[in-house]
């Protein structure tokens, strides 16, 4: 099975990210994972993200806060899939970051979910690999089923809950 790298801009990221990196240990993908900066660190970022493939990724995902660049640092550099997380700030709430991960010039794309979106982030690369393995599939197929008994459940509990108003 090809490796997940999960990369922050910082490590004060790291509680955010750290929901990626329990979605990836539950589907059982393997996973790296670093910090490296588009400005602080440009040259770590463009080896990481052109050796890639070559290192056994099959997807890369790219978390930042403010108006970092990181996600498309990354994905300018490599031709595997790359998804960003915005991650919320202080100053405009993760628009910022937002913004900038969801924004990329044509030909650089970058998959992006919700502001601090870790754990779809994470969801997002399994199904980006499962298309050529067939056991992740699997797995990935049990857990929607999961989710949706989960929602009947509740969906009980609030019928009968209605019922005594």
């Amino acid at each position: 099975m090809k490796k997940v790298a999960v990369i922050m801009g910082s490590d004060s990221d790291f509680p955010t990210v750290s929901k990626a990196i329990v979605e990836l240990k539950k589907l059982e993908i393997p996973y790296e994972v670093h910090v490296m900066s588009a400005h602080r660190t440009p040259q770590k970022a463009f080896s990481f993200a052109s050796n890639a493939k070559e290192n056994g990724f099959g997807v890369i995902i790219a978390a930042a806060g403010m108006a970092a660049h990181l996600a498309g640092v990354l994905a300018a550099n490599t031709t595997i899939p790359v998804i960003g997380i915005p991650i919320k700030s202080a100053n405009l709430g993760g628009m910022e970051a937002l913004l900038a991960t969801v924004q990329m010039p044509s030909g650089i794309p970058v998959a992006t979910v919700a502001i601090d979106g870790a754990k779809n982030a994470a969801i997002l690369a399994a199904e980006m690999l499962a298309l050529s393995d067939e056991s992740l599939s699997k797995k990935l197929e049990k857990m929607k089923e999961t989710m949706a008994q989960e929602v009947s459940v509740k969906d009980a509990a609030i019928q009968e809950k209605a019922a005594t108003l």
